[in-house]
């Protein structure tokens, strides 16, 4: 399932139809394992399909199908994705597409629903370049995967709602779950409202905030033929992932042909 292309599933489709900035919500930095706060790392054992990853909630995943319930991890090319969580904000997808543009680099933004509501002029920014719309829920909920299939399809058709207020013809085909918190029921609602789930296979834990050096040595060593690379343009202060971003546009060109993430199954 992994290896397999990251080509939208041929399943139908169905149409349907809040600020994040610097001070305003912190979807994705969490505690991190070890500080004040923060949740003991869920152990995991590895298995044949993949290395172990640390999900952006600070728990333990394996990228494995028996936890990630079909959810696509690589882009089953040699072709590799570069992909931005939480936004749009107004500080930092300008700077993202800026450097994009600069590099003529078509990425994936998985958008959270009340952010894409309140900054819609940043939403149709991001289609007008090129790039790949993602859901990734209402308010960025971890734990909306263990809701029940009303509630997850309601939050889901909500964000998709606005996004298409933005971009009325906006084809969203894939969905990420925050944290990368799978479950069969959010995997399957997805499915049926014609979205991929989408993972990654890279993930320097920019939410962490461990600055833009170490966030550029861990893309730059780990990316690969088919990677999917996890960084965030929104959800705190993402100005490591702005300067890593810098870094890591000339090396990754050069190596790789980068792509945005289809949104036509043909």
């Amino acid at each position: 399932m992994l290896g397999r292309s990251l080509v939208p599933d041929q399943t139908p489709r169905q149409s349907t139809g809040v600020t994040t900035s610097a001070d305003g919500p912190h979807y994705a930095d969490q505690p991190s394992v070890g500080e004040p706060g923060g949740t003991p790392r869920a152990s995991a054992s590895p298995v044949e399909t993949g290395p172990a990853e640390t999900g952006q909630d600070g728990s333990g995943r394996v990228a494995g199908d028996d936890n990630l319930f079909g959810a696509h991890a690589t882009t089953g090319t040699p072709r590799l994705a570069l992909t931005f969580d939480d936004g749009p904000d107004p500080r930092y997808t300008p700077q993202v597409l800026a450097l994009l543009r600069e590099y003529d680099v078509r990425a994936t933004f998985c958008v959270v629903g009340e952010n894409a509501q309140n900054h819609p002029d940043l939403i149709q920014s991001i289609v007008d370049d090129g790039h790949t719309l993602c859901n990734h829920s209402w308010h960025h909920d971890v734990g909306l995967g263990a809701r029940s299939a009303d509630a997850i399809r309601s939050d889901l058709l909500r964000t998709n709602a606005a996004i298409r207020a933005a971009v009325p013809d906006a084809p969203i085909v894939w969905y990420r779950q925050p944290g990368g918190a799978w479950t069969y029921p959010v995997v399957s609602v997805a499915r049926q409202l014609g979205m991929t789930p989408l993972h990654w296979s890279v993930d320097p834990s920019d939410w962490e905030l461990p600055g833009a050096t170490k966030i550029t040595a861990t893309v730059l060593s780990q990316a690969a033929p088919g990677s999917v690379v996890l960084l965030h343009d929104a959800g705190g202060d993402r100005q490591g992932t702005m300067e890593a971003l810098r870094r890591i546009l000339p090396d990754l060109t050069a190596r790789f042909e980068l792509e945005a993430l289809p949104t036509d199954p043909t």
